[in-house]
């Protein structure tokens, strides 16, 4: 995503842009097509709230530069409540078939396997770059890159859940449609079955890695496994929380754990279960998800999955224009500089692009300021952030700073998120016409 959105700003300013993309004839262990902007894991983008979220936020900053990734999220989005969710094949076909047709752009296929020495580049090959050039990466930056393992949740085909059990509903209905306010489907369980699961999911056979793997994972996207082993409650507090739902089946009875599946396809046949990212081993994962009521027979379009992502240290390597310290005219931009999640590493080809087509131009850009949600993650992995304990972050008001006047506490967020986000509105208008 993030070399898709670099390709579309740099040529939309004018520039002639060749965009390399190894897939189809070199694969990785996540993608299924050779589309460019494929989804692999989740196919949400999370809150659309501007408002009151950072990544809701980075959303309307975005929509505002005429990035890609939105134009194409916003004409294939799916319900769900107050999220952006997208249908995912159409949604990367579309970002495929616009930059093939964009006048300025040039798509060649075939895997670069070395850090080219002249002319201005981005490298944006996320966290799954391939085996050679992560080695070209290493030998360059004088270190080896950081890892850690990411992974992926399963998707169950909807005529084989049992909708006897399950239901249609939205947490606390949010929506202003009904098709919003019905966008998950929901699986319920009693203590009883909580107990059984949480003990089948602690003894399935895992994935278990080479010597020598010994990366960490991202906290945003634990397996539920490692949640599970964190303490017996943790799943009923996160992505099983049983809160702001009612079952139709038996209204008096609260449960006391909920399965929760998000429409992965605009046709509605595929769901994923949210937040069920897993490393078990594919027979286990068919044991231990049939157990979830309404699943007993269900039939998976894809199972879960673990693979190991790499990152740079950005802030040690990369400058303020995500230009490689060693060789300015290597830019970095996407997952591989840090960052986590679709839509801040579209963010930073965003901002990568711009960047380098206005050198090229001869009018250098300044970084946004660090009051936006762009600039605020700019500056956090070229220079905010640690060096030491560096790791991938998330867009979030934590790396914002703060707003002169306002008062802290739980019940001043609201105003204060508000604050936050008109000021990175009115900031953002000035850095983006400036």
């Amino acid at each position: 995503m993030a070399g898709s959105e670099a390709a579309w700003q740099a040529a939309n300013m004018g520039l002639n842009v060749t965009l390399h993309e190894m897939r189809p004839h070199v694969g990785t262990f996540a993608h299924q097509t050779g589309f460019l902007g494929e989804m692999v894991c989740s196919n949400s983008f999370r809150s659309d709230d501007d408002e009151q979220n950072a990544v809701g936020l980075l959303h309307w900053e975005m929509r505002q530069a005429g990035g890609l990734i939105m134009q194409a999220a916003d004409l294939h989005k799916l319900p769900a409540g107050g999220a952006l969710a997208v249908d995912r094949d159409p949604f990367a076909q579309y970002v495929t078939q616009q930059l093939h047709n964009h006048p300025n752009i040039t798509v060649e296929t075939g895997e670069v396997t070395d850090l080219p020495h002249d002319g201005q580049w981005i490298i944006a090959t996320g966290p799954l770059t391939s085996g050679a050039l992560a080695k070209a990466i290493a030998a360059k930056t004088g270190a080896e890159a950081l890892a850690f393992f990411d992974a992926i949740a399963p998707i169950v085909y909807f005529d084989s859940i049992d909708m006897s059990q399950a239901w249609m509903q939205s947490r606390y209905d949010k929506g202003e449609t009904e098709e919003e306010r019905t966008a998950y489907l929901n699986c319920p369980m009693d203590k009883a079955q909580y107990e059984a699961f949480i003990d089948a999911l602690l003894a399935a056979d895992k994935t278990e890695f080479h010597e020598g793997e010994t990366a960490g994972y991202f906290d945003g996207c634990l397996p539920i496994e490692v949640m599970a082993e964190r303490g017996r409650e943790t799943l009923r507090f996160g992505p099983m929380k049983p809160v702001g739902l009612t079952n139709p089946h038996a209204p008096e009875d609260r449960p006391h754990a909920v399965v929760q599946l998000r429409r992965d396809n605009k046709l509605g046949t595929l769901y994923n279960i949210v937040g069920f990212q897993t490393k078990m081993k594919y027979g286990a994962q068919t044991d231990v998800f049939k157990m979830i009521p309404g699943l007993e027979n269900a039939s998976f379009a894809r199972l879960g999955g673990i693979h190991r992502n790499t990152f740079l240290n950005a802030p040690t390597l990369l400058d303020n224009q995500m230009r490689l310290r060693t060789q300015p005219n290597l830019r970095f931009a996407g997952q591989i500089t840090g960052v986590e999640g679709y839509v801040e590493s579209a963010a930073m080809g965003l901002l990568a692009g711009r960047m380098a087509a206005a050198q090229i131009m001869g009018a250098p850009l300044d970084p946004p300021p660090n009051t936006t949600a762009m600039g605020a993650l700019i500056t956090h992995i070229t220079g905010g952030a640690e060096a030491k304990t560096f790791q991938p972050m998330n867009v979030n008001f934590g790396l914002f700073p703060p707003v002169e006047g306002l008062k802290g506490g739980r019940r001043g967020r609201k105003d204060r998120y508000r604050a936050y986000t008109d000021r990175a509105k009115q900031d953002w208008q000035s850095w983006l016409h400036g």
